[in-house]
């Protein structure tokens, strides 16, 4: 919003990002780059934002992120949540109404299903597959990765 906003006020004329996008069917995520541009002109103090985004057929490589598998337990999306929200073990296994070792057990779980070396890790690797919804807090789940 802010570059959209930077756009209209005459500070760039330009912009190239990439965003996350939702394949045919929403089987999978993929990224694209955005390009948007100002084009001035016309009536005064007016200002036209024109948006591209390539498609599959351009010749654009699009790199796929992943697929919304269902990988996650309903117990393993609230781990997931909590550790992403920085919910350390010890309150974590309290509100889920586990145990220290269980809440370890289902960490160790999910490191090894995203095949990643640690939590910090862990986070990244949900929030780049889409796992976690963007621009939410607390954290929460996508659903079509729970069973």
């Amino acid at each position: 919003m802010r570059r959209f906003s930077k756009l209209l006020e005459g500070k760039h004329q330009r912009f190239v990002t990439p965003v996350l996008a939702l394949g045919p069917g929403e089987e999978s995520a993929f990224t694209v780059p955005l390009t948007a541009v100002a084009v001035r002109g016309g009536p005064p103090d007016s200002t036209t934002i024109l948006v591209m985004m390539p498609t599959a057929g351009d010749g654009e490589a699009t790199r796929v992120v992943a697929k919304r598998e269902k990988i996650l337990s309903a117990m393993d999306a609230r781990i997931l949540e909590g550790i992403a929200a920085g919910v350390s073990t010890v309150p974590l296994a309290a509100s889920l109404y586990l145990s220290r070792q269980g809440v370890e057990y289902h960490v160790t779980c999910l490191l090894r299903k995203l095949k990643v070396p640690n939590r910090t890790a862990l986070v990244s690797r949900a929030y780049s597959m889409g796992a976690l919804k963007l621009g939410v807090w607390p954290p929460e789940v996508v659903e079509d990765f729970v069973k």
